[in-house]
């Protein structure tokens, strides 16, 4: 995913000299390329986040579409208070770029788990959330970024994802997008990498008939299109690689909260037992999240 983003962005700056690329002594192996064609577009903050998020802040207020790129809680928790308080109370055109998204660091530590961010950045009342499940969901969702300047986190994953749309879909923020049609009235809700795991569990005879949705674009702006979208539903499963808490599945649930629903919401978060642990994103998947879902 992150190549994709590399990629898109450099497309973009080859028409826009207003798009700007601000890493914080991170990224290297990914963002060569960009600082090579665009020297004039790349800042290295050095390690002193909230004063990158400051400076691209700043270079926002001076007509510049920022992007801002690290791993997972580096452009998040070490700056809360400069994303609260200059860009997404100024609403600016800053996009936060996390390339950690979920366990995607598991081999490093709890200290790189990034299970927390969506309890962070959808406090904001500007910020528009943008969690893609695969390539092609990327490059839409940086087309739409680049097409929307505004407040706005895109949370990827490390690894490479299997491609789940043959084509870039059409996004609309808040509007669920079909992966899967299924066979009865229960669906799987998913943002981000999570549809891959989804797919794989239709294989599971509980869950063979279930549709699978990916929402990639929302945020506090959207919780009112929920509502008609559940009420097709008898049942809907929400996904995601989060803790419980401040996740994606308590927005949906805060989304129909006082609203007459009669879809029954439940959701499957990563375990709040794999904080102190180390290990590949796989087997700390493997350990406190997918056995949770049974045979």
């Amino acid at each position: 995913m992150r190549k994709i983003f590399i990629e898109e962005l450099i497309l973009a700056a080859k028409k826009n000299k207003k798009l700007i690329l601000v890493v914080n002594d991170l990224g290297y192996s990914v963002v060569e390329k960009f600082a090579k064609m665009f020297p004039k577009q790349f800042y290295n903050a050095g390690v002193a986040e909230q004063n990158m998020m400051g400076i691209a802040s700043g270079m926002a207020l001076e007509g510049y579409h920022v992007f801002v790129y690290s791993i997972g809680n580096f452009p998040t928790f070490r700056c809360a208070e400069q994303i609260r308080n200059d860009v997404d109370y100024h609403n600016l055109p800053v996009t936060i770029v996390n390339v950690g998204a979920g366990l995607s660091y598991g081999n490093l530590g709890y200290t790189h788990h990034s299970l927390q961010d969506y309890g962070l950045m959808r406090l904001f009342p500007n910020m528009l959330i943008a969690s893609p499940s695969d390539e092609m969901e990327t490059k839409a969702c940086m087309k739409y970024i680049i097409k929307n300047p505004q407040p706005s986190y895109l949370r990827l994953s490390k690894g490479k994802n299997t491609s789940l749309h043959k084509k870039i879909p059409n996004l609309k923020p808040g509007k669920w997008l079909i992966l899967t049609k299924g066979k009865n009235k229960k669906a799987f809700l998913t943002t981000g990498n999570v549809a891959n795991l989804a797919k794989k569990l239709l294989l599971k005879k509980k869950f063979s008939q279930y549709s699978i949705f990916s929402l990639p674009i929302w945020g506090m702006k959207y919780k009112e299109q929920q509502k008609n979208q559940l009420n097709r539903w008898d049942s809907i499963l929400v996904l995601e690689d989060h803790l419980e808490d401040g996740g994606f599945g308590s927005w949906i649930k805060e989304s129909v909260n006082d609203k007459n629903v009669k879809t029954k919401i439940t959701s499957k978060n990563i375990s709040k037992k794999v904080i102190s642990k180390v290990g590949s994103e796989k087997y700390l998947l493997d350990n406190y999240y997918l056995k949770f879902f049974g045979k």
